[in-house]
């Protein structure tokens, strides 16, 4: 198997020519190989060996594909109509007997959108010309789930009706040159949904009177403050406006005695500062959110809204 081929953020969502659109999924990104003699290795992107993880894609694979045939694609589960990346990571942590219950709880599906091997290495043929092969592959075997086919457009139309697809979890899109062979640099594109939002200021890290990032809150149906996510490293301008506008938090702030993580899926944990939650701010965020409704991916701070008021923040979860 080849080293990934990577994506660029960009800030368009329009598909130029030249060029196809898939949905950005968001899932753990995956090489499927199944060699000859009947192994099967599921790859991350960082090279990690996640065959073991998911049984059912391993059997799939063998039951379906050829041997000596190399998938690229996104290993992804649903749960409540919507994907549920928690539910990968914990599935990821099973094996065994624990990868077996797993995978009856959480079933995932492996979504292919390339195929870079089939017989014969075909990384340097272009995204075309695999793409047809990898169609020619799922009808010819009759593949089928949790094997299954990423959509794939030229139509700019079509592409755009995708991003509809976000309240089921999808992150936006993937843009790839038609004439392009697989290489493992980020020349693909991808363009990631993001909405504005408001969120409650509960704590930051750095200092009160030099906050780095922020960490924010909503309040649910109860009237508690809930964690929501936390935001991307503060401007010098946005963290001198933020600090002119911050309080201690009183002794019954109630994130007392909580401990934040420092970034999804480490436990290392974020030295945070309570503050008075009073302080709105306007913020754009992308639709990766963890069971509960928490913003999986740090948001972008735009601005302090002083004309708002805590009580008028969207609910926690919506």
């Amino acid at each position: 198997m080849p080293e990934p081929m990577l994506t660029v953020a960009v800030d368009t969502p329009v598909l130029p020519p030249g060029w196809a659109a898939e949905p950005k999924w968001d899932g753990f990104r995956a090489q499927l190989a199944v060699h000859a003699g009947g192994r099967v290795l599921l790859r991350s992107r960082q090279g990690t060996d996640m065959t073991g993880s998911f049984p059912e894609i391993r059997a799939a694979a063998l039951a379906q594909l050829p041997p000596d045939t190399g998938l690229d694609g996104e290993v992804v589960i649903w749960e409540a109509d919507r994907l549920a990346f928690e539910r990968l990571q914990q599935r990821f942590a099973r094996r065994g007997g624990g990868a077996v219950e797993g995978s009856q709880m959480w079933p995932a599906h492996y979504v292919a959108f390339d195929l870079v091997h089939a017989g014969a290495d075909l990384t340097g043929w272009p995204y075309e010309r695999r793409r047809a092969a990898l169609v020619a592959l799922f009808a010819d075997h009759r593949v089928a789930a949790p094997l299954t086919l990423c959509p794939s457009t030229t139509d700019p139309a079509v592409a755009e009706q995708w991003l509809g697809w976000t309240a089921a979890g999808m992150e936006g899109l993937c843009f790839k040159r038609l004439n392009e062979p697989y290489r493992p640099v980020r020349s693909w594109r991808k363009y990631k949904v993001r909405v504005t939002t408001e969120a409650i200021v509960g704590a930051v890290s750095g200092s009160l009177s030099l906050p780095r990032a922020v960490l924010l809150g909503r309040y649910d149906t109860e009237g508690r403050l809930q964690y929501a996510g936390r935001s991307t490293t503060l401007s010098q301008a946005a963290s001198r406006n933020l600090a002119e506008r911050l309080a201690p938090a009183a002794p019954a702030h109630p994130w007392r005695g909580w401990t934040f993580s420092a970034g999804w899926g480490t436990s290392r944990s974020l030295e945070a500062h309570l503050v008075q939650p009073d302080v709105v701010m306007e913020i754009a965020v992308d639709v990766a959110r963890d069971a509960a409704g928490r913003w999986r991916h740090p948001v972008r701070p735009h601005r302090v809204r002083t004309d708002m008021e805590a009580a008028q923040v969207p609910l926690f979860g919506s």
